[in-house]
């Protein structure tokens, strides 16, 4: 685990919420189970195997010098996670969590939850996903979005901050939902979005009428039973999306899957929607990087033709 220790070693007082060592990603052997982000002023280690006490004893004294070395004057906030098979544990290892728990990204200010489950209410891999949809949208002013598997609505917020003139946010998950107006409303956002906490699958009705749209975004899960399972479930939305673009429109299609590579993505596009012209893959955060960029997130941007 000495990449892990090395990365806690030189780490900079944290400011936005972000990734901190990523050992998914293969590039430092031996460390693939260990995940380190910072949801300031938390920072979260999550392991998917089994640690041992010794283990989480370095980390510990790792974080606890660097803190003393970097933020004296600050407590040092630490929660551990065990995804291991189907066995989930959260501990507080110290200090503690703030309640409510606000991060920010960008700018932008964000609900977070990292006591209670997997999601903890902000992908930190799509920050590069979100820094495009802001440009993206800052460029063309009184853009229409449509931000589809929303979430905590997080495209959304950032697209209204660019000067989105609406954005339609659907996910079948109430909570999500409710965050996801928290989080608007924790930016000052009151007015210019909706909020439909329906299966996507079965309001294509309401969401066709309130289009076409500048901006599509499709961020699924890549298996969540019963819900979305991209292998049979991403080409139903596909086949969609040149009725719900406008001429010229975009689309940012995401995929988090490491079973699948850019042409289960780009072979479907193109049998399916071929009329819509891929222009980029969007780059993930530099501490993501992944011995396979095959297996990393996938972020890819398809155009619509003009009139």
């Amino acid at each position: 685990m000495q990449a892990l220790l090395d990365a806690i070693a030189t780490m900079a007082i944290p400011s936005d919420a972000q990734r901190v060592f990523h050992g998914r990603g293969g590039l430092y052997p031996g460390c693939e189970h260990w995940v380190l982000d910072v949801f300031p002023p938390v920072f979260l280690l999550t392991s998917f195997k089994l640690p041992t006490d010794d283990e989480l004893a370095a980390v510990h004294a790792a974080l606890h010098t660097r803190w003393q070395h970097i933020a004296p004057e600050q407590t040092l906030n630490w929660v551990f996670q065990c995804r291991h098979d189907s066995q989930t544990e959260t501990r507080l290892m110290s200090g503690a969590v703030p309640a409510p728990h606000v991060v920010t990204e960008q700018g932008a200010r964000f609900r977070v939850h990292v006591l209670k489950g997997q999601n903890h209410g902000l992908f930190l891999d799509m920050a590069e996903g979100r820094r495009w949809v802001r440009q993206h949208v800052a460029e063309r002013p009184k853009l229409k979005v449509l931000n589809l598997f929303a979430y905590t609505c997080a495209f959304s917020v950032v697209a209204q901050q660019a000067g989105a003139k609406h954005v339609v946010n659907v996910d079948m998950s109430h909570a999500a939902m409710a965050t996801g107006q928290h989080n608007h409303q924790l930016n000052g956002l009151h007015t210019g979005a909706s909020f439909l906490a329906h299966d996507i699958f079965k309001t294509w009705g309401k969401i066709s009428r309130s289009g076409p749209y500048g901006l599509v975004i499709i961020d699924p899960p890549s298996y969540q039973k019963g819900s979305f399972v991209a292998t049979k479930d991403y080409a139903r939305l596909m086949r969609r999306l040149p009725e719900l673009l406008a001429p010229g429109g975009h689309a940012l299609l995401c995929l988090n899957a490491p079973e699948l590579g850019l042409a289960f993505l780009q072979d479907q596009m193109h049998e399916l929607a071929p009329e819509l012209r891929f222009e980029q893959r969007v780059p993930n955060p530099a501490v993501f990087a992944d011995v396979s960029p095959e297996r990393s997130l996938k972020v890819l941007v398809y155009k619509a033709p003009e009139l």
